[in-house]
């Protein structure tokens, strides 16, 4: 939920600026239809950014990888034996 409370307010950040620019006419007209090129490429950058940033805090717990192998463990019977 928070992930889309950040999307949703960069979403509408990018979008008045957008906006605001079209109306001040600081763009010329024919450079305006690159703008939503600029910005889908703005979001895959943020997109890259924040898995590099979960992959650089991802904790390799010895402790975490054990009390996840026993949870894992009996499910995985449990499955194989539908």
């Amino acid at each position: 939920m928070k992930h889309i409370v950040k999307i949703m307010t960069l979403l509408m950040a990018i979008s008045s600026f957008w906006i605001g620019l079209l109306e001040m006419l600081v763009v010329p007209p024919n450079y305006t239809w690159v703008l939503p090129l600029y910005f889908i490429v703005l979001v895959g950058c943020y997109g890259l950014l924040m898995v590099g940033v979960g992959l650089m805090r991802f904790p390799t717990c010895p402790q975490e990888a054990g009390l996840l192998q026993q949870v894992v463990f009996p499910l995985t019977l449990m499955v194989s034996l539908l």
